[in-house]
């Protein structure tokens, strides 16, 4: 079917869109943002402009981005300012086939959200409605191939193909072979600080696309039916929002190589009695996820000078470092050796078993053992009353997402530890539902044998609790250099996603 046959009509609306071959689309659409990575890899600007604006006409394009808002989004359930939370399939075919870019962008329903892992701290979420949510997914289909073939190898956060994991992998590959100083830092509301005029000239994009982006900035949220004005800042909250801070961030890291290019070539040079600039600035590793970032480097001196460029960067776009969760640390001497970046413990140990006299250990931090067993413990408590199955049931996916996060690392020592903790708090749970039972009767009602488990938290009809240490440690694979999925290279990405 192609996309001229979508006809709107009040008889055939729901067949059509259920009918759609979605595939076909998004075959067509990713031609185009294709071509558009390749154009801007050949800094050819006026042809990028042209498949941008064409990718923006697409019929193929509005139709994805309105399932991916609708359908395919977590939060396709949330209302905007107008109430609705939800479209049928008629209301979806309307909305992909009047979308127009033109005109002003509606106000955002602010609400407040827990910080993950820090359930009595909120943070504010601004939620635009479904028909600005769709533009802008749009806007980000057209814009986000251009700017991956800029963004640096080492950027990590809101970025197609790229993790977390890949982020680690990256400290692991700059700490691996030496112990060194690193500065670990975090922007202080980076969303919330952003100068619209610096974020705009940055874009450097299509005067429809530079318009409409200016309107979504300034376009204010409403809270308890109080709107306030957006001086500064992207609302989080909208798809496009990741992709503008990720865009006001880029260029860092060159700017602080450049400007400390003769420390780091002297510095290199007295220390191995050669150098090449080249790898001199490699010996500078910057590595970011969102606003949180790692600069790594054997001399604490160029760290202290690093850092006060960054401030003097970070202060022309609005934004500064949080001086709270910003600190400069060696990776095995000091009080404090090391440091957490992204739920991680990162730093070296001394050993015996090889000739450095040191290795590097990542492992899960303590802080985020910390959250995962009061979460585990607060789920339990709360579920006195209901049965094995439903506890199992509540605690799988929490156990399961948090040994699938960190079993790329050194983990299995903390996840048998957890087990432990966790194997107590259900043991209480049965007692406490049990109280005038001995525990041979409780073990046998609630402890079964599982493989060579003895003692595993199981139903009658073999459901089963799951724990940490059944997860293997396996190494992650980090992305290459500056692959993007935009790039189109079929055989890379197929292996990436057949290992993951």
């Amino acid at each position: 079917m192609s996309s001229s046959e979508y006809v709107m009509s009040q008889q055939n609306v729901r067949y059509e869109w259920n009918e759609i071959s979605w595939r076909k689309l998004e075959k067509s659409s990713f031609k185009l943002q294709k071509r558009i990575y390749q154009a801007s890899k050949c800094n050819d600007v006026k042809k990028m402009h042209n498949l941008q604006r064409l990718l923006l006409k697409s019929t193929s394009a509005r139709m994805l981005a309105v399932r991916r808002v609708t359908q395919d989004n977590r939060g396709k359930k949330t209302a905007g300012i107008d109430g609705k939370a939800n479209l049928d399939q008629k209301e979806r075919m309307q909305l992909a086939n009047s979308m127009d870019l033109r005109g002003r962008a509606k106000p955002s329903r602010r609400v407040w959200i827990p910080k993950p892992g820090k359930p009595l701290e909120r943070r504010p979420l601004g939620i635009p409605t479904i028909s600005c949510r769709a533009k802008q997914t749009l806007e980000k289909m057209a814009l986000e191939p251009e700017w991956e073939a800029k963004f640096e190898p080492n950027t990590y956060g809101f970025r197609p193909g790229r993790s977390c994991h890949d982020a680690m992998k990256a400290i692991f590959n700059a700490l691996s072979q030496k112990t060194a100083y690193c500065l670990d830092a975090d922007i202080s509301g980076c969303f919330d600080n952003i100068k619209h005029y610096a974020l705009l000239e940055k874009l450097n994009t299509t005067p429809t696309l530079r318009k409409t982006i200016k309107g979504w900035l300034r376009a204010g949220v409403i809270e308890n039916r109080i709107f306030q004005p957006t001086k500064s800042g992207t609302i989080q909250g909208g798809t496009i929002s990741p992709l503008l801070a990720c865009i006001a961030l880029h260029g860092m890291e060159q700017y602080i190589k450049e400007a400390l290019k003769s420390e780091l070539f002297l510095y290199r040079r007295r220390k191995y009695g050669t150098a090449s600039q080249q790898r001199a600035q490699q010996a500078l590793s910057i590595i970011f996820y969102a606003d949180d970032f790692v600069v790594i480097h054997e001399s604490e001196e160029i760290l202290i000078k690093a850092k006060v460029l960054i401030e003097e960067w970070l202060k022309i776009i609005g934004l500064e470092l949080k001086p709270s969760k910003t600190r400069i640390s060696h990776t095995l001497e000091g009080d404090k050796p090391g440091f957490d970046f992204l739920g991680f413990s990162i730093r070296h140990y001394l050993t015996r078993n090889n000739k450095k006299g040191y290795k590097l250990l990542i492992k899960p931090s303590r802080e985020s053992i910390k959250q995962h067993n009061f979460i585990i413990k607060h789920k339990i408590r709360k579920l006195r009353g209901a049965t094995q199955e439903i506890v199992i049931k509540v605690l799988n996916p929490i156990i399961r997402g948090w040994s699938q996060y960190y079993s790329c690392v050194v983990s299995s020592e903390t996840f048998n530890l957890i087990d432990s903790v966790m194997f107590r708090k259900l043991w209480k749970w049965a007692l406490y539902k049990h109280p005038n039972k001995g525990k041979c009767w409780i073990k046998r009602k609630y402890f079964k044998k599982y493989g060579n488990d003895n003692w595993r938290f199981m139903t009658s009809n073999e459901v089963n609790l799951i724990r940490h240490g059944d997860h293997v440690i396996k190494r992650h694979i980090k992305v290459k250099g500056t692959k993007s999925p935009y790039d189109g290279d079929w055989v890379y990405w197929g292996i990436v996603l057949i290992e993951y």
